[in-house]
């Protein structure tokens, strides 16, 4: 198999406090031996909280930033020994950067970028007009960069990403700062350009679980430095559900007693929730079969189900599942850390 990328123990590790101090710095490692291949073709995704070492792995990657040991491939090239081999072969796109120049109009910056890479005028032009209408932002090409709104200098930033056509294309959380229509477009593009050429590959970095989910083929979980899990989001998600979670609203219970539902066959638990005149049954179950004796037993007391869902495990649980909390709740243990 033809990796486009491919990491072998890889480890960054940052000094961090004052060289002025009397105590000795502290050494932060925000990539500990990291192991990841991305096959040619693939659209990989990069799931973790802010601060896991994403952005570090893209800075190396890109060959802005040297590893501390470890290796890293980019399509076949060495990073730290061939950085002039992999510059012309890749591009990169950061949320939250900052984008071109606020003097010149939109247009303008995004063939000023595709001289950089020696693309002739004619052949950029186009692709800037056929881009721009990809992401809605035709009318505004002759607007000067400085009076566009966040949103959409990023989406002037996503275009001058896919000018250049790269071999490999890294996107550093693209739709950060970009309303839910906007993100909506983005991944859609950026799902339709992979699958137009099997030779491209895109590494995409996110702490967004449903962006992860619909986009990627495959995604690795990172935290603090090191990768968790790396499969399919359907595969995560599967391996995670040893027990179905269904979730039953009926009437009002009426003296049912739920003890009798525990005690059926293949029933793990059974959680009673009383809202304003209904209740809610949250049933964790073995496996999907058990469900049919559980309604009938219930319409066998005239508690006929008036609303049945079943709960699919997300992104988010695995994560749980590997750290013990959620994305969120890490993100600010790390920010009370750093106070």
């Amino acid at each position: 198999m033809e990796f486009a990328i491919k990491t072998s123990q890889l480890c960054r590790s940052y000094k961090i406090g004052s060289k002025k101090g009397k105590q000795p710095r502290k050494e932060l490692q925000a990539l500990d031996h990291l192991d990841l291949e991305i096959c040619k073709g693939e659209l990989f995704g990069l799931l973790g909280p802010n601060g896991a070492g994403k952005t570090t792995l893209i800075k190396i990657l890109t060959t802005l930033l040297a590893p501390s040991s470890g290796q890293a491939l980019v399509a076949g090239y060495d990073v730290a020994q061939e950085p002039d081999k992999i510059r012309p072969l890749i591009n990169m796109v950061s949320g939250g950067e900052s984008s071109g120049y606020g003097l010149l109009t939109v247009a303008e910056n995004l063939w000023m970028f595709s001289q950089f890479y020696g693309i002739p005028s004619s052949q950029a032009n186009q692709r800037i007009k056929d881009l721009l209408d990809v992401v809605g932002l035709s009318d505004r090409a002759n607007t000067k960069s400085s009076d566009l709104s966040t949103g959409l200098r990023q989406k002037m930033n996503i275009v001058r990403g896919f000018m250049t056509d790269p071999e490999i294309l890294f996107l550093d959380e693209p739709t950060l700062g970009l309303d839910v229509g906007a993100s909506r477009e983005v991944r859609q593009f950026v799902r339709r350009w992979v699958d137009q050429d099997q030779s491209r590959t895109l590494l995409l970095t996110t702490h967004y679980m449903v962006e992860a989910d619909e986009l990627c083929d495959r995604v690795a979980i990172i935290n603090k430095g090191k990768v968790l899990a790396c499969d399919t989001p359907a595969r995560l998600k599967r391996d995670l559900q040893s027990e179905v979670v269904f979730n039953l609203e009926i009437g009002m219970l009426n003296g049912f007693d739920v003890n009798s539902l525990r005690a059926l066959p293949g029933v793990s638990r059974v959680t009673n929730l009383v809202h304003d005149g209904f209740s809610e049954l949250e049933l964790v179950l073995k496996e999907d079969s058990v469900l049919g004796g559980i309604i009938s037993e219930l319409t066998a007391h005239n508690l006929p189900v008036r609303h049945l869902q079943k709960h699919e495990p997300t992104l988010e649980d695995v994560f749980v599942s590997l750290v013990g909390k959620s994305m969120a709740d890490v993100e600010n243990n790390e920010q009370e850390a750093e106070k």
